[in-house]
This record gives structure tokens, sequence and C-alpha cells, in this order.
């Protein structure tokens, strides 16, 4: 599927007035999801910014059906969507709008279990990296070395891969995207709803507030986070693993850019030294060499 931005549908879904805050990047991402799903998306939604920024009915900020629901049990509760949908024969998509502590951490159990189950639900994990809702506590999705308010002097684990391990469970359909590549997660959304069973979109979205970043900067960052190679484009379709443009590219770390380009736009890495810059660098390096090695184990000549 190739096109262009301006080939985007141009119904809005994500609407002027909701109270997201300037610069918001899951924001951007959930205007994307309105242009791929649209009526047919009903989204589950569990604590997190997107139930905070919605706004109260009958005036919300978001034109698609919405069940907000405690943080552990999103996933769940999509599953039961979803088999309501099969019972009364009503065509849709029961799909689920996370951030990173509803997914990563509190919301992890119900999330494996939908994967084991291969519950006929989509996933979409928004990872602006902290619990920015309650104010920018670490996540097991926040990076190593960044400042949180419950880490400030650096997050000292690294972060949780967790498209990787719903790719492990052998879920149908496996994809990692950025606010920086509409049409790349456009695509990927699209393909979700062809496919039954589980299927998991970990889509980048970074937060200006959390990430101490200038709120013009948001589509900026995310791109660099790819063009560094700190966040790669792949996915996993019934057995295949492959990158997608541009992280093909990218794979030769030659013709990435520093990843001092991509730190030193954020406030949360402003009191690195050039040695936890270059344990970052080499974690990342570590990391491409996982997705290149599934890359040629799950090579599209299976």
């Amino acid at each position: 599927m190739s096109f262009r931005i301006d080939q985007l549908p141009k119904k809005k879904y994500v609407l002027p007035g909701n109270a997201a805050c300037a610069g918001c990047g899951m924001m951007i991402g959930l205007k994307i999801l309105g242009m791929a799903l649209g009526e047919e998306a009903t989204l589950t939604i569990p604590a997190s910014c997107a139930s905070v920024v919605q706004g109260l009915a009958p005036k919300s900020g978001v034109a698609m059906p919405i069940l907000n629901v405690p943080f552990a049990s999103a996933a769940a509760v999509a599953t039961g969507i979803a088999e309501a949908f099969k019972s009364l024969g009503i065509k849709g998509h029961a799909v689920v709008w996370a951030g990173d502590g509803g997914t990563a951490d509190i919301g992890m159990a119900t999330l494996s279990g939908a994967a084991e189950r291969n519950s006929n639900i989509i996933y979409i994990m928004y990872d602006n990296e902290a619990y920015m809702n309650t104010g920018i506590q670490r996540s097991s999705s926040t990076p190593r070395a960044a400042w949180t308010t419950t880490t400030p002097t650096g997050k000292r684990e690294r972060k949780k891969d967790v498209a990787l391990l719903m790719a492990m469970h052998g879920a149908p359909y496996v994809a990692t995207a950025s606010i920086a590549y509409p049409q790349d997660f456009y695509r990927k959304l699209k393909r979700a709803a062809e496919i039954d069973g589980f299927k998991f979109i970990h889509l980048h979205t970074p937060c200006p507030l959390g990430w101490r970043l200038n709120p013009a900067k948001t589509v900026e960052v995310a791109k660099l986070a790819v063009e560094t190679g700190a966040w790669i484009l792949w996915e996993y379709d019934n057995g295949r693993f492959k990158l997608n443009p541009p992280s093909t590219i990218y794979a030769d770390k030659t013709k990435r850019k520093p990843l001092r380009d991509y730190l030193k736009l954020q406030g949360r890495f402003a009191h690195l030294s050039e040695e936890e810059i270059r344990l970052l660098e080499e974690e990342i390096e570590a990391k491409w060499n996982t997705i290149l090695a599934l890359s040629k184990a799950f090579s599209q000549s299976q």
C-alpha cells in the first residue's frame, strides 16, 4: 500500500477543543487511528492521558465510541466487545488504545492473556515512556538513563520491549510504528484490521511535558528516534518478520544520525555523561542485532 499524506481520509475523529497538551504525540496517533478505522472502531481506553483528554460526554473531543475502563482490564474488556460483535453479527473492530503504564506494567497480565487466547482485538500501545497523566513517573517502558520524577538521576533499568514479547506469544500480527511516519502507521492499522485474531501495534509517541522538549519539536524528535536507530520500525505478519522503511536503511549503522541528535532535544537526558551515552549506543546496537537476527530467521522466504 503506497500513498501520500494528502490521500489520507479527511474526516476528523479527533476534534478541535480536546484537552490534550500542545504537541501531544498521543493525539497525533489517535488522529491516524481515526483515519484508518473510523466508525468501525470501538475503543477501550484504560486510565491514562487518553482517558482524560477526550473530555466529558456529551462534549467529547473524540468522535469514536469509547469505553473507559480501569487500568488492568483493557485487553479483557476488548475481548468481550469482540465476542459480542461476533455473537450479534456486528461488523466492527474492538480496539484497545492504551499507554505504556496500562500495557507494559499494570495491564500486562490481561494483555498476555488476550495474546495467548488469540482474542480478535487490535491492541495499540501508545508509548510516551512514562506515567505522564499522574506526574511523569517511570514505567518499565521508560528508557535507561531517562529522568522521571521517580528516577531523578536517571532510570537504571533497560526498556521493556513489549512488541517482541507479543511476537513471542505467536500473535498473528505485531508491529512497531511512529507518529513521525503516519503512512506506515496507517498501513499497519489497515493490515491489522484484515487479520482475525490478536494484533498488537507498539506506537512511539513523544510527550513534550514528560520528555522536557519544545512542543513544536514532537514530530522532529519522533523522526530522530528512527533516524538514530533508537526506535526500529518492523512488523511480524503471520510468521514473517521484516524491517520497514526507513529502518531498512538504518540497519547499516553508518547511515544513522548520531544518537546525541535525538538526546539533546530532550531535557530528560540533559544529565547524561559521555559514558552513559556510550552505554545507550551499545544497548541500541544490541537491540539491532536481535531484530536483524529475527529478520533473518523469519524471512519472507518462509
